[in-house]
């Protein structure tokens, strides 16, 4: 095995992975509408915003070297030549990006009960009165065909988002709802409160965990304003820091001062806390993620 050198591997770098799959592997391909695709051979794997991220095995990253590295297992130096030798090759099917008209968003019909959904959250440690209120206010729910969890983002009074989670053992089914629209993503609450601090999640559960620690440590869980991302944002291909739809909404509709940055304990999430840091130069910002544990359902598990 011969190395490759700093030239070779700068360029083999260049080469993000949305690209690379669409000339060279687009059979492994799946729109999930929005501009974000999963992969056939790893369901779990979603690309959108110029990122990929492996959600059953937590790991990400961008350029299609990561991948290769990663999700195939190749060396460095292997993976390097293949890029480099598969630039010199013809692609075998160019498939350019799909136009797609935009698909409306319809909620999931709901089930007579949500119980499935009660035994999930709970078994990962959520508090009951916190779900029962997110119940109630029409922003979880459990879906009559495959009870999963569904976790809605307003508009206003309008549902405009939603984000889906498998209740099933063993199972780590989450997407979106066809049409779903990022801007809008899960908050508790649906509008935020006189606190003009705003604690940030990678995801629904997540918030909903850091709700129920500070219920545990005796705060009032209610004062607190939380929004999920509904996934991770760093840089862009381009190494530009980009702002989430979710984030730069909330923020154009709330007084907020002062942002606590509650991502995850990995790579895509240390990445994605300093790539907001570098943004919201205009705010109080605080990274605290979680101590001692991956996210903050874990935290909260470990209690």
């Amino acid at each position: 095995m011969f190395p490759v050198t700093s030239e070779q591997l700068a360029q083999a770098r260049e080469l993000d992975l949305l690209t690379y799959l669409r000339r060279y592997e687009p059979d492994e391909l799946i729109p999930h509408g929005n501009g974000s695709y999963a992969t056939r051979t790893h369901s779990s794997l979603k690309l959108s915003n110029g990122q990929w991220y492996w959600w059953s095995r937590g790991v990400g990253g961008v350029t299609a070297l990561d991948y290769l590295v990663e999700v195939q297992g190749l060396s460095l130096p292997d993976a390097v030549r293949q890029i480099l030798g598969a630039g010199h090759m013809p692609p075998a099917a160019l498939v350019p990006p799909e136009r797609r008209r935009p698909q409306p968003f319809r909620l999931p019909p709901r089930h007579t009960d949500d119980r499935r959904v009660m035994a999930y959250l709970t078994g990962r440690g959520i508090d009951t009165e916190i779900l029962r209120a997110c119940i109630r206010n029409n922003q979880l729910y459990e879906d009559a065909a495959h009870h999963n969890c569904v976790f809605v983002g307003y508009d206003g009074d309008t549902p405009r988002y939603a984000a889906l989670r498998g209740t099933y053992p063993r199972s780590a089914f989450m997407g979106e709802v066809a049409g779903s629209d990022k801007r809008f993503s899960f908050a508790v609450p649906v509008r935020a409160g006189p606190r003009q601090t705003l604690c940030v999640f990678e995801s629904a559960i997540d918030a909903l965990s850091y709700l129920t620690l500070l219920k545990q440590g005796g705060q009032n869980w209610r004062t607190a304003n939380t929004l999920s991302l509904s996934g991770v944002y760093g840089p862009n291909r381009r190494g530009h820091d980009k702002m989430p739809r979710a984030l730069g909404q909330y923020l154009e509709r709330n007084p907020i001062r002062r942002i606590v940055l509650c991502l995850d304990n990995d790579n895509a999430g240390r990445m994605a806390a300093q790539s907001l840091q570098n943004l919201l130069t205009d705010y109080l910002v605080l990274d605290n993620p979680p101590q001692g544990a991956k996210d903050y359902n874990e935290l909260l598990l470990r209690r």
